[in-house]
């Protein structure tokens, strides 16, 4: 079962990226992302093989003393996997890039999951991650019309295991 380290928002700024969610679940066949159940987020690393201690120690070091941060989205971007996935982009991901950084100089960048390694890992918050190649032109044109900016509070870093997500360790971040 895999673990991750992920920056998650549980306040009422996250209505934008929910709204998002629900109009791109229209071009999957079921809805990924409220399948979930769980709030918008950005996943920092993802281990197959870890100890969770290792995981948690490393959350608290990290995460500990850190303020809430909010995060402007500008535009959507996507992955075309075997599924087309949609994501927001921050506009400016400097701070998520450093807090990354900061976990992969705690634990070994090698154990992670390579797309979330420090030379790959593109900073995102998951809008939709199942959309079939049938409505993939249909939901990037959609996704190009998204150019609204918006911003989002996260207040809290999770260590999870997943599937289905589990909280297996949460550190709230400071108001």
């Amino acid at each position: 079962m895999p673990y991750a380290i992920v920056l998650k928002c549980s306040n009422a700024t996250a209505a934008p990226v929910l709204d998002l969610w629900r109009e791109a679940s229209g071009f999957e066949s079921i809805p990924s992302m409220a399948r979930l159940d769980y709030p918008p987020h950005l996943t920092f690393a993802i281990y197959e093989d870890i100890l969770p201690t290792v995981l948690f120690a490393t959350a608290q070091k990290v995460f500990g003393n850190m303020p809430a941060i909010s995060i402007e989205f500008a535009d959507i971007g996507h992955f075309l996997n075997e599924m087309l996935v949609l994501w927001a982009r921050p506009a400016d991901d400097r701070v998520l890039r450093q807090m990354h950084r900061t976990i992969h100089d705690d634990i070994d960048p090698a154990l992670c999951h390579e797309h979330y390694r420090p030379d790959h890992w593109q900073p995102h918050c998951t809008i939709a991650m199942s959309i079939p190649a049938a409505s993939a032109a249909q939901a990037l044109e959609w996704a190009a019309r998204k150019r609204s900016g918006f911003t989002v509070t996260f207040d809290a870093v999770d260590c999870i295991s997943f599937p289905p997500v589990e909280i297996i360790k949460q550190v709230e971040l400071l108001p």
